[in-house]
């Protein structure tokens, strides 16, 4: 795999414009022009392209490269559905807006789609020509249905006959029979045949069950070293597709899929009820408007025009696949746990020490603050904290923000107890997290029946902050427990995304905490805070604050140090501060998981802003801001990137980490480590590529989230083995036998 991250071709449409040359760099300080800007959709597509480095990468174990071969294709997906559907309807609208960067909806268009084919054919020439090749070598075959062996043939016809026919319907397509309304991202045949005596032609729809596993696994021997045989579903339908079409002759058989625009659409300001306004859009949002169609690689051209025309959608739109249609059909080759020599490392988050099992974790926050670095550390702390509190008798409330949760998520079950043990329970739940609004609307319901309050947010606004307020009556006073987190209250994603916890009954925050939620419940407007930064209120002038501060800083050569971690950066605004910041003479360093619209490196610009971007086995998601500020530290962490729509759009917040043990540990251990990695990251270049980092020949290798799993297993270690100490000491006083009076 070259170390380089793909160039545009002088062919290919892009964002990329000249850059100014040192001799009149001193000289450019228009910060808000448009070749200062990279284009949000095309740095997008840049972050999914180091996604499928990492599928390219052969040091990869195989699995784990099939893994990140689905989450291109599951990230594509969403892009499509969202973004590309949001321009077509810019273009549609004949909108003349163009972004930060100068490009228009149609040159944004055909700069997506240019780079988005080209990154398809690279994901399906990987799957054909290295990694069906090399499963196989590994005992995996995935096989095409038509060349299989009279045994395996057999069981595959009987398979069909006996779980697959069933499950068919054909749909005719004729003046009576109008095309039908297909769901968005279904699997579907496309039949065409003749009647025996008039050679008439006639169309047909035939769905691909979702029902029924799209990967099939075909029965294996005992022998330990019997391979793994699979067929894909449509393949098999289409093999038998003869069968729903008695007294006709084939003309033709071929798989599409459509992608379809599935943003909602939701007047909040008319919805009398958001709740059934939202599960309404939902059901019209599957059959939003076509805007990608994927078809078989040998699907002939009448037929790809044909489903065209049906579709509504031009050439650009199409896309013709050399192998399954989404990639995101081969994730039971990531979850069977047979191939576990195929995969990385099982790793088991460590318990914080300070919060051992069966610990009194209300206890311990009375003590002290702790700071947890998931998924290195466990979150079943957090999770226990609510299923405690729920069953605390000196346990009054519960506030909890509730963005995404899992689909059997302990926590809310909790909260259903605490409700139904009669304390005050309120959630906001969001009900617009997008993908996850029917799950989200099927918790409230079951919270609203327990008896909580379910509050779905403030018009207008999604919230997205992330924060639990448990009021527990102790022996002193009565006491605000808080939980505030980077990451949501979702246990499963809390074991692959990084995320940071912080857990405090410090006074001056949590009393804070009890406004916000106050203020997002009641009619209280924002009285403005000290600790906290809340968005839409004040998170984005006070970071604008903070980084005016660092360039006040290093023109009064006092220094000027910027640090932050976020998902994405695209607001024009605080970009064109950081470039101020950088002309003044501030250290940078940006920690970009994935879409970033600042162009680094370019003299008189941003010569002292770097950007790296970190692509590993854990999905980068949390958000830190740190500034030095002269050596007065502020370090905050954040749900918040740094977008319009985080700023102005959604209820997001901010906290400050005081305690000098926890600053210590963020400042001086964990983003040094981030910023020194050499295996995982990639820097971003004045020309919108990324370039793969690699360490000094003979210099031990640096990689973040490596070095964190291991630290997590010797912490783990550690604590088994003090655990066993403890407990042989007690074996004496356990097995004594009582003493006779």
């Amino acid at each position: 795999m070259p170390s380089k991250a793909h160039s545009p071709t002088s062919e290919e449409p892009t964002n990329i414009v000249p850059l100014p040359d040192s001799k009149s760099a001193p000289e450019l300080r228009n910060f808000s022009a448009p070749e200062n800007f990279i284009n949000r959709e095309l740095s997008w597509l840049e972050f999914n392209r180091r996604v499928l480095e990492e599928a390219q990468d052969p040091t990869q174990p195989l699995i784990e490269r099939v893994k990140f071969l689905t989450i291109v294709s599951s990230n594509l997906d969403e892009f499509f559905e969202i973004r590309v559907a949001g321009i077509k309807q810019q273009i549609a609208s004949e909108t003349s807006d163009v972004g930060p960067d100068g490009l228009t909806p149609t040159d944004t268009f055909n700069a997506i789609q240019r780079t988005a084919h080209e990154m398809v054919a690279a994901q399906y020439s990987l799957w054909r020509d290295e990694l069906t090749p090399a499963l196989a070598r590994s005992g995996i075959r995935v096989h095409d249905v038509a060349h299989l062996g009279s045994k395996r043939a057999a069981w595959a016809r009987r398979y069909f006959q006996d779980e697959v026919f069933p499950m068919l319907t054909p749909l005719a397509v004729d003046a009576s029979h109008p095309f039908p309304q297909l769901l968005n991202k279904s699997h579907n045949l496309l039949v065409r045949a003749r009647a025996e005596k008039s050679g008439e032609l006639l169309y047909a729809i035939v769905q691909v069950p979702r029902v029924l596993p799209r990967l099939i696994l075909m029965p294996r021997g005992k022998a330990e070293d019997e391979p793994w045989d699979y067929i894909y579903l449509a393949a098999l339908i289409k093999q038998n597709i003869a069968d729903l079409f008695p007294g006709l002759i084939l003309d033709g058989v071929h798989a599409f899929r459509v992608t379809r625009n599935s943003d909602l659409y939701i007047d909040e300001e008319e919805a009398d009820n958001l709740l059934r306004s939202i599960e309404q859009e939902l059901r019209r949002s599957s059959r939003g408007d076509a805007v990608r169609l994927e078809v078989e690689a040998d699907c002939p051209r009448d037929f790809r025009e044909q489903l065209l025309e049906f579709f509504h959608l031009s050439e650009a739109d199409l896309y013709k696949l050399h192998g399954p249609l989404t990639m995101t059909h081969l994730a039971p080759l990531v979850a069977n746990d047979a191939f576990a020599n195929l995969k990385d490392r099982v790793f088991q988050p460590a318990r914080d020490p300070v919060l051992p099992p069966h610990a009194d974790l209300f206890e311990v926050m009375r003590k002290q603050d702790v700071l947890l670095h998931h998924p290195y550390e466990s979150f079943d702390p957090i999770v226990e904290l609510i299923e405690n509190a729920a069953e605390d008798p000196h346990v009054y409330a519960l506030k909890i923000t509730l963005y995404r949760t899992s689909g059997d998520s302990p926590i809310v079950e909790a909260l259903i107890d605490a409700a139904n043990a009669g304390k005050q329970v309120t959630a906001l739940v969001e009900l617009r997290a997008r993908f996850d609004e029917a799950a989200n609307i099927k918790w409230a319901r079951r919270l609203e029946e327990a008896g909580a309050h379910v509050v779905y947010g403030v018009v207008g606004l999604k919230t997205h902050c992330k924060m639990l307020l448990i009021v527990r009556r102790d022996n002193d006073r009565l006491r605000h427990y808080v939980h505030l987190g980077t990451g949501n209250y979702h246990p499963r994603t809390a074991r692959t995304y990084t995320d940071f916890s912080l857990l405090t009954t410090n006074p001056a925050v949590t009393e804070e905490v009890a406004i916000v939620f106050n203020t997002l419940t009641g009619l209280a407007s924002y009285p403005g805070m000290e600790k906290l930064l809340v968005a839409p209120f004040d998170l984005k002038r006070r970071v604008i604050g903070f980084i005016e501060r660092e360039r006040d800083h290093a023109q009064a050569e006092r220094g000027g140090r910027i640090i932050v971690k976020l998902n994405s950066l695209v607001d024009q605004e605080i970009i064109e501060k950081l470039y101020e910041a950088s002309c003044a003479g501030v250290k940078i360093d940006l920690i970009v998981r994935g879409i970033c619209c600042l162009r680094p490196k370019v003299g008189g610009l941003s010569e002292n802003i770097r950007v790296i971007s970190i692509v590993g086995r854990f999905l980068e998601h949390s958000r830190v801001y740190f500034f030095e500020n002269g050596g007065e530290h502020a370090l905050y962490l954040a749900s918040a990137d740094w977008m319009p729509r985080n700023f102005i759009r959604r209820v997001e917040l901010a906290f400050p980490i005081e305690d000098p043990a926890l600053r210590a540990e963020i400042i001086d251990d964990i983003l040094p480590r981030f910023l020194n990695d050499h295996v995982k990251a990639r820097e971003l270049q004045a020309d919108g590529t990324y370039i793969r980092l690699r360490g000094e020949e003979g210099q031990p290798t640096s990689q973040a989230q490596a070095h964190f799993r291991e630290r997590s297993r010797k912490q783990a270690r550690k604590l088994a083995e003090s655990q066993k100490a403890s407990a042989v000491k007690l074996a004496p006083l356990i097995t004594m036998p009582k003493a006779r009076s």
